[in-house]
């Protein structure tokens, strides 16, 4: 039986549908509602619901931001920033952080999607192309770049498992930090909890913003201090060519006074589903290829390059102390309009044909705007983005499996 101080909650908070099925719930299933009840953020959920936080204001003045080139960096210049990023990895001062909450759907891929398989040309796990790298760095600087895996309620027992049974990619266990990504509740059009079955109410993930909070909530920030961490890498687990441990970006970074910096690349048309940096009321920002004007996506300057043209690649680079007034702090969420399965009242599963939900995401980008400015670097496409989004076409495993072993032919490194 479900405690009368949980039902008398979400009574009053108007939710008292999610006991309808409380009678033809086994034991195992109450207490596991009962559980999520507990933990479940609906307060946080119904006030985004009211407010609708977080949403694009057209009344924003919107400017081009400034980026480094990294092709137009002297020879003195990009030896200054390698040596300057190699000592502070060799200090042990920089860390790497993997965002790899999801999982391998839309690929046909039944697990996290860090457990898919690629071949370039060896078959080889999303998970240890990127411990590759980091060992490969660790091994020039010296000692070990701690990683830290942002995982979700959804794959972290996977994802341990996956780690566990290929022995770390032969990586130090005592450096990879496994960590879950806070979620929330999703709420139909009416502000009402999702029972997904009738014993789990629907929730998502709270976005790739979420993992500032994450980080300081989950003991991340607090062993990262201890071990003397000052700089922390950010990236996605999809892209198969994301340097983590680029010391050219962070000598960069940290030799301009920079708190945090990201990595772009020139989008490869006006309409490329990817966010672009900008500045927003004076402050760094980026705007989602959702939001952006088509005046703006199009606008070239006098060389013909696009004016908001450096597309934000997931590839960010943060001083510790960002993390922990973010953390602290927390980010804006924005609102998506989901379609959700659904329970209905009459304990019929029901499969919506067009959206019936809200999902509320906070974006990590949004963290730019606390701070007055911060560094671009400019990369080349083809050697530092080949992600993995779709199942074929574009942005798929084959043309990110040709641009690996393209760069890979040119250039001699993994």
């Amino acid at each position: 039986m479900i405690s009368d101080v949980i039902k008398s909650k979400f009574v009053e908070l108007n939710q008292a549908h999610v006991f309808s099925f409380e009678s033809e719930l086994s034991d195992i299933e109450s207490n596991l509602l009962e559980r999520q009840l507990k933990d479940i953020d609906i307060e946080t959920a119904q006030k985004l619901f009211n407010k609708k936080e977080g949403e694009y204001s057209e009344n924003s003045v919107i400017e081009p931001i400034p980026c480094v080139i990294e092709a137009d960096l002297t020879e003195e210049q990009r030896n200054k920033y390698i040596q300057k990023g190699f000592e502070i990895m060799k200090n042990g001062e920089y860390a790497v952080v993997t965002m790899a909450g999801g999982q391998g759907t839309r690929l046909g891929h039944n697990g996290p999607k860090g457990t898919y398989y690629v071949r370039v040309p060896e078959t080889v796990s999303l998970f240890e192309i990127q411990c590759r790298r980091i060992k490969k760095r660790s091994e020039e600087c010296g000692r070990n770049i701690p990683w830290y895996i942002m995982t979700s309620e959804e794959n972290d027992s996977d994802t341990k498992a996956f780690f566990e049974k290929n022995n770390y990619f032969g990586y130090p266990k005592s450096e990879i930090f496994f960590f879950k990504q806070y979620m929330l509740p999703m709420l139909d059009e009416e502000g009402k909890l999702i029972l997904e079955e009738k014993y789990r109410l629907k929730e998502g993930a709270d976005g790739h913003g979420g993992i500032f909070r994450a980080m300081l909530g989950r003991g991340v920030i607090e062993d990262m201090n201890k071990r003397g961490t000052k700089w922390i890498f950010t990236c996605g687990i999809d892209n198969i060519l994301v340097q983590l441990a680029d010391p050219c970006f962070l000598g960069y970074i940290s030799s301009n006074g920079y708190k945090l910096g990201g990595k772009s690349l020139i989008k490869r048309d006006p309409y490329e589903k990817a966010g672009v940096f900008c500045k927003k009321d004076g402050k760094p920002f980026v705007i989602e290829y959702t939001e952006i004007s088509s005046e703006m996506a199009e606008l070239r300057d006098d060389k013909g390059e696009f004016v908001y043209g450096d597309a934000h690649i997931l590839c960010n680079l943060f001083n510790v102390e960002v993390f922990e007034k973010m953390g602290d702090k927390g980010l804006p969420y924005h609102v998506a309009h989901k379609k959700a399965s659904f329970v209905n009242d009459k304990g019929i599963k029901i499969t919506p044909e067009k959206p019936n939900a809200y999902k509320y995401e906070a974006f990590i980008f949004d963290a730019f705007a606390y701070y007055d400015d911060m560094g671009i670097f400019r990369i080349k496409r083809e050697h530092e983005f080949a992600p993995i989004k779709n199942k074929c076409g574009e942005d798929s495993p084959e043309s990110a499996e040709k641009l690996y072993l393209d760069y890979v032919a040119g250039s001699g490194k993994i």
